[in-house]
């Protein structure tokens, strides 16, 4: 119940959105008609159509992919054809000839014609309209297909897309109303009723312009990166945690603890109920399997990753600072690697990784997820701290924070009776790729290659799933990126298939990575990368030289940019020397 709380209240933030937008003409073309008979079958049909295409695209293949595209664009030519008759109403009449029902439908929607509308056409033009709904996906839609991925197609996950569609149908019922009151006022003082209609006729056509030529995309990033994730990352945050009955809602206090020398420190971290097993691993790494009784008397830090997520990344150097700081405190770290690429559940990736990143702590292979989902868990980085007696008592989700999730170290530290000092918190030397991000200056976010999150893509041949095709890229617009050469798209990747082909990027951020991998052979793949047009110079990442050179030599995270002076929009272009890579995302930071 609470996450369809939490998919509700997401959905209805879509308001507030930039990625709205190209729907609102469709639905304030609806104001002034009767709600029940008008109005809400539209909202109806636009949520269910948006839940079954949102729940096909989580958990189904090429083919739900490709008859999406096709229902995206009968949807073009139906709302096209919509606007017109709001436009003309002789336009209207002409078109109810050669196609008699769906024109009297849609004559009897926009309320061009004689007819009342019906029930009918409200609910066709809402089924047109969901097909083209492309909402953000912000935490919460990232929690839901997330999810989805992990567990496979369920009932949850289409309730879960319903109450998110839900929320966004709500509060565009809302503005609706509100809508409709003042073009009734506007009509009955001015007199601007045929200018109205001809108005909603105009923008609707402007919007379904948009949406044909793939503008909607890039015109959005453009307005908003952030969108409304701070809001729903609020509303995680606060409906997510569970304390127990009466316990403090603040996780961690950042005051001066005064101790009552006579009583056993005892921390106001809120119990949240008992840590689950941690059976299920496939595999230990750095340790024999640890079962939750044996650390029983130890603080544990539990900390979900995998190793090609940029934000875990960023979190190893503070989680192996904490590991060494506070062993001898009796804190115990283990690392629950659960994967989010299919790469990543190979052992001999991770176990390289772990000796990469210098990982010395115990490290859990969860390629089932079973300790993923005893924990009830669905982001990456995410921490559980349990106490000495085996309870949760403090979590935190994404990176940052750092200073709070010590500071609640300490507290359950000195509640299990440890008489350490206080001290100042570790302040790693984090480098290269695992450094923190320059926030200040993001405008670009992750983005996927494979066909089933893919967004933003800018190739005018548009995606061609599973099939070997020729892409072509010229300009991008901010945060569009494409293909050049022969590629093979794939669910979660993009496979060149013939040498000199190559992506392109246009973001604007300080650093750029690319998660990339050789072909099946293994063998190295060369590359080289320019910015503007040129070679990186100064600009150049850890994982390549001045000059833009760089080989693919195992499935990872590379940083190819980061920018030493002012951060501004730049095209960035990578260009493979061999064929068979194989590229998963881009990061930013």
């Amino acid at each position: 119940m609470t996450l369809l709380i939490i998919a509700y209240l997401g959905g209805a933030l879509t308001i507030l959105s930039p990625c709205i937008l190209p729907i609102l003409p469709f639905v304030f073309a609806r104001a002034g008609q009767p709600f029940v008979r008008s109005t809400l079958p539209m909202l109806a049909g636009m949520a269910a159509t948006f839940a079954l295409v949102a729940t096909l695209a989580a958990v189904g293949g090429s083919w739900a992919i490709r008859a999406n595209e096709y229902g995206r664009l009968a949807a073009i030519v139906l709302l096209a054809l919509f606007g017109a008759s709001l436009l003309s109403p002789r336009f209207a009449s002409t078109l109810a000839r050669p196609i008699v029902d769906l024109g009297n439908n849609l004559l009897n929607a926009n309320g061009g014609g004689r007819a009342a509308p019906t029930v009918k056409s409200a609910l066709i033009l809402g089924v047109a309209t969901g097909l083209l709904w492309a909402p953000c996906a912000g935490p919460i839609l990232g929690l839901v297909l997330t999810g989805a991925a992990l567990q496979g197609a369920n009932l949850q996950t289409t309730f879960l897309l319903a109450a998110y569609a839900a929320g966004a149908a709500t509060s565009l019922a809302v503005a609706l109303l509100v809508g409709g009151r003042i073009f009734a006022a506007m009509k009955r003082s001015l007199g601007l009723g045929d200018r109205i209609r001809q108005g909603l006729g105009a923008a609707v056509l402007a919007g379904v312009a948009v949406i044909a030529l793939g503008l909607d995309t890039s015109l959005l990033s453009r307005l908003s990166y952030a969108s409304t994730a701070s809001l729903e990352q609020a509303v995680l945050d606060r409906l997510h945690a569970k304390p127990a009955a009466g316990a403090p809602a603040e996780v961690a206090s950042n005051g001066v603890m005064i101790a009552d020398a006579k009583k056993p420190f005892r921390s106001d971290l809120p119990v949240e109920g008992y840590a689950p097993s941690l059976d299920g691993a496939v595999e230990w790494l750095n340790s024999k399997p640890l079962a939750t009784e044996q650390l029983r008397g130890k603080v544990v830090l539990v900390d979900f990753w995998t190793y090609s997520c940029i934000n875990c990344i960023r979190t190893i150097p503070y989680v192996k600072a904490w590991a060494e700081k506070y062993a001898d405190q009796g804190l115990v770290v283990i690392g629950v690697h659960a994967p989010e690429f299919a790469f990543e559940k190979k052992l001999d990736n991770v176990k390289k990784a772990v000796g990469d990143f210098e990982i010395g702590y115990p490290v859990a292979i969860d390629n089932d997820y079973k300790i993923w989902r005893a924990f009830e868990n669905s982001y990456w980085p995410a921490g559980y701290l349990i106490d000495a007696e085996g309870q949760i008592r403090y979590h935190h989700f994404g990176e940052g924070n750092y200073g709070r999730t010590e500071k609640a170290i300490q507290d359950l530290l000195r509640e299990a009776g440890s008489q350490m000092t206080s001290s100042a918190p570790v302040a790693p030397d984090a480098k290269g790729v695992e450094a923190s991000p320059d926030l200040g200056n993001i405008r670009s976010g992750e983005t996927y290659l494979g066909y089933e999150q893919a967004a933003n893509f800018a190739s005018p041949e548009g995606l061609q799933a599973d099939a070997p095709h020729e892409y072509s890229i010229a300009e991008p617009g901010l945060n569009g990126w494409g293909l050049s050469g022969t590629w093979t798209v794939g669910k979660d990747q993009a496979r060149l298939d013939q040498a000199g082909g190559g992506i392109t990027y246009r973001f604007s951020a300080r650093d750029l990575h690319l998660v990339l991998g050789p072909g099946t052979d293994g063998k190295p793949i060369r590359f080289q990368v320019t910015v503007d047009g040129k070679a990186p110079g100064a600009d150049h990442g850890s994982d390549i030289d001045a000059d833009g050179n760089g080989t693919v030599t195992a499935t990872r995270l590379y940083q190819l940019v980061r920018q030493s002076g002012t951060v501004g929009a730049r095209n960035f272009q990578i260009r493979f020397l061999d064929p068979g890579v194989q590229a998963y995302a881009f990061t930013f930071g």
